[in-house]
């Protein structure tokens, strides 16, 4: 592993245990904050793989005529974590994106689907996502989230991107979340099957496999740069921070819909 890399873990260690250990999934203890939780995680899980798209789009040659462009290494690396992302395959072996498989598994578990469904409805009839994520995501924190996301594109640096992509997303959900949701689906059966497979493949996949390929692209887009290393780390701490602040909204949303129950 370059040492860069070893240098950008450190830095990025205290707020990244700060995320795994954020109060938010000691909070998810009945169906009905699961389903909360889903319903704001649901947008992270679909901005995720803008930041893939746009990396592809830049390392490799999507337009005709091809050329080859950049390292063919780097294309490797890519492309192989977009067959992943984008043609999975789901509980029954059939091929499926990530985010399609989450929303299969929100309608399982009785989450509501219609907000999400609005905002891709919009992009695709046209609307800018930054108009489309105004209009159609009233949550402030998923908002904001969502925007630091599509920035992050924006800005057009692809170490940047990279980075988090690679250390904003992998590996961010703890296995006690799992054991959670486990012990949830035994008192809902039937509700929570497809999450529970999202998860375990979530772990195996995009903080296993997909983990190492992301670090080794980042290594080849940073290079010797100390610059670039140093955004990288700047970008993937401010991604992190960025979690912290959706899962506090996740937090929040869950306290206020027991305040009404009661």
């Amino acid at each position: 592993m370059h040492k860069s890399v070893v240098a950008l873990k450190e830095v990025l260690s205290p707020v990244r245990d700060r995320l795994i250990h954020h109060p938010v999934y000691q909070h998810v203890q009945s169906s009905a904050a699961l389903r909360i939780f889903m319903q704001h995680h649901v947008y992270a899980v679909w901005d995720f793989m803008s930041l893939l798209k746009a990396l592809q789009q830049a390392l490799t040659v999507v337009s005709i005529p091809w050329v080859p462009r950049g390292s063919a290494n780097t294309r490797y690396l890519i492309n192989e974590i977009v067959v992943g992302e984008e043609s999975d395959v789901d509980e029954e072996g059939r091929r499926t994106s990530h985010f399609e498989l989450y929303l299969r598994a929100m309608q399982q578990a009785g989450a509501d689907i219609v907000p999400v469904s609005r905002l891709l409805q919009a992009v695709e009839d046209g609307l800018s996502v930054e108009k489309a994520i105004r209009l159609h995501v009233p949550e402030p924190a998923v908002r904001d989230f969502m925007e630091f996301t599509f920035g992050t594109i924006a800005s057009g640096k692809l170490h940047a991107i990279a980075a988090v992509f690679t250390f904003g997303r992998e590996d961010l959900i703890p296995d006690m979340f799992l054991q959670i949701v486990q012990d949830l689906s035994k008192e809902a059966p039937g509700q929570l099957t497809i999450f529970k497979y999202y998860l375990e493949r979530h772990i195996e996949v995009d903080g296993g496999h997909h983990s190492h390929l992301a670090i080794s692209m980042l290594e080849e887009l940073c290079g010797e740069d100390a610059l670039k290393w140093e955004e990288a780390a700047s970008y993937a701490k401010a991604a992190l921070e960025s979690r912290i602040r959706l899962w506090d909204g996740v937090l929040a949303t869950i306290g206020d819909s027991l305040v009404m129950e009661n």
